[in-house]
């Protein structure tokens, strides 16, 4: 295998576990309490309110658009092409006492003052009750994803393994929807689908490194836990880099030239791969050392005996 980033020895990570794993508490519970005090800043998808699209005879000027709605009173609006340049999908809040014609009238005449080609091709109005059934099952999905990851860790793995993977997606998937209610950042469907993306992404990097650690316990005989977890990770570390700036790679460019119907997801991508590098390496493994790892629970000692003697029956 290419190691593009080679290191002659393994990096002692494992020697600053306590204190990564403290930074981690600290983060973990500052983003609880962000999503307590402050609570998500959900989208129309989850709270409801109207939804209109419009046509303009040119390329639709979405900034300007964007700017003339809010002076009406509507800060929280969504505006994206859908279809082609000049194809409108705006999304508007609910707003008490103003009935769904009355608002998409407002709006028109808002958009025509600056406009006058531009015509409404539909208006839906989406209701409470049904954006409090997409926020359920949003939130049904992630836990059994959730769930889903974590079934496959324990038939994969042993328990140790399997507790501390879950505890790392825990912690980025926290982490993202804390930093989303502090900064008050809309949350809507696509912010959750970056998050279900990144529950995925965070395992896959933790399995790589657990395949790893499994290797070396069997490998390195005379070696400590914490000095085989070092290994391990050092050793899938040119691996990480390239995974993760190619992933990031194609993250930013959303994320700066995809506007602002993709902005949220890339946003939430971006911050669970951040925090995917940190909790795979920095906060899964040095739970395993907190869990009591040992090589006996990865190798029954009738099997160590057995790879311990030569072909004669001597030990070696």
């Amino acid at each position: 295998m290419i190691e593009f980033f080679h290191f002659k020895s393994a990096i002692p990570f494992m020697r600053y576990g306590k204190v990564t794993t403290a930074i981690s508490l600290a983060t973990f519970l500052f983003a609880v309490f962000s999503l307590f005090y402050y609570g998500l800043n959900l989208g129309v998808d989850f709270t409801g309110g109207t939804v209109m699209e419009v046509r303009y005879s040119q390329a639709a000027p979405l900034d300007n658009i964007r700017e003339s709605i809010k002076t009406v009173g509507y800060h929280e609006v969504s505006v994206q092409n859908f279809g082609s340049t000049q194809d409108v999908l705006i999304r508007l809040p609910l707003k008490e006492g103003v009935s769904s014609a009355q608002v998409s009238e407002q709006i028109m005449g808002t958009l025509k003052a600056q406009a006058p080609d531009v015509t409404l091709s539909k208006v839906d109005f989406v209701g409470g009750q049904v954006g409090k059934e997409l926020y359920e099952n949003g939130g049904l999905a992630l836990l059994l994803v959730a769930a889903g990851i974590i079934m496959y860790l324990a038939f994969r793995f042993e328990w140790r393994f399997a507790i501390s993977a879950a505890v790392a997606n825990l912690h980025d998937v926290v982490i993202i929807l804390g930093l989303f209610a502090f900064f008050q950042w809309q949350f809507d469907l696509t912010v959750l689908a970056g998050i279900l993306a990144v529950l995925g992404y965070s395992v896959n990097e933790s399995v790589v490194v657990f395949d790893r650690i499994r290797e070396n316990i069997r490998m390195m005989r005379d070696t400590t836990i914490p000095d085989i977890i070092d290994s391990a990770i050092t050793t899938t570390m040119s691996r990480t880099i390239i995974t993760h700036m190619a992933t990031q790679t194609m993250v930013t460019s959303m994320l700066w030239f995809g506007g602002e119907a993709l902005h949220n997801f890339a946003l939430a991508l971006t911050i669970g791969i951040m925090f995917g590098i940190y909790s795979s390496v920095l906060v899964a493994s040095p739970l395993l050392l907190l869990f009591g790892l040992k090589r006996e629970h990865m190798i029954p000692k009738e099997e160590e005996k057995i790879e311990g003697m030569n072909a004669d029956g001597s030990v070696v």
